[in-house]
């Protein structure tokens, strides 16, 4: 099997679309945008857009997936399984990325809240959907994908609170929060 290499020029004006479409998301509604608001950020044409994105609301989904991502991939390292450990881990990315994007694109958020709520719960199912393959037989695919589902709401419930609460600061305060204490709390 050949491994692709991806032009860096490629790569660079998809960076620097998403990077426009944050800073024009930063004053302007999703709703609002237009491509030519992103082109003009971004100082190329619509044709060079079009290659990338199909719309903005592909360039809105490339942002999320990215930024997730990238957040979950700092806190794990290839090597993790899925354990208590693992899963405050994640815990945490989703709970410190939700304030951030929403500072990003601050007028935009609360428009576009269930889409990245959808797009979190799905790159994070494939995360745990991943790490839970690892621990069993590959002949549960099923019974494993549920039980990913269920992880991923769970975490988003307890981390849109947490957000919602202020509760961050806490965590943040303590790093060895255990689900335990998360668990005794609730009981």
């Amino acid at each position: 099997m050949e491994i692709t290499k991806v032009d860096p020029r490629v790569l660079r004006t998809r960076r620097l679309l998403i990077a426009s479409f944050i800073t024009v998301a930063q004053v302007k509604e999703l709703k609002d945008i237009t491509i030519k608001e992103i082109t003009d950020e971004a100082t190329v044409n619509r044709a060079t857009f079009y290659a990338h994105f199909i719309d903005k609301y592909d360039l809105l989904d490339a942002v999320i997936s990215e930024k997730i991502v990238k957040s979950i991939q700092e806190k794990l390292n290839s090597h993790d399984t899925l354990n208590e450990d693992t899963i405050i881990k994640i815990f945490l990315a989703v709970t410190n990325f939700q304030p951030e994007l929403s500072t990003q694109c601050r007028k935009s958020y609360e428009s576009i809240s269930a889409i990245i709520e959808q797009k979190i719960k799905k790159e994070i199912e494939t995360v745990f959907y991943a790490l839970l393959l690892k621990r069993n037989l590959p002949k549960e695919k099923e019974a494993l994908r549920i039980g990913a589902v269920m992880l991923i709401w769970g975490i988003y419930g307890a981390s849109n609170f947490t957000v919602m609460t202020n509760s961050l600061l806490l965590i943040n305060l303590n790093p060895n929060i255990k689900i335990a204490q998360i668990k005794l709390a609730i009981l």
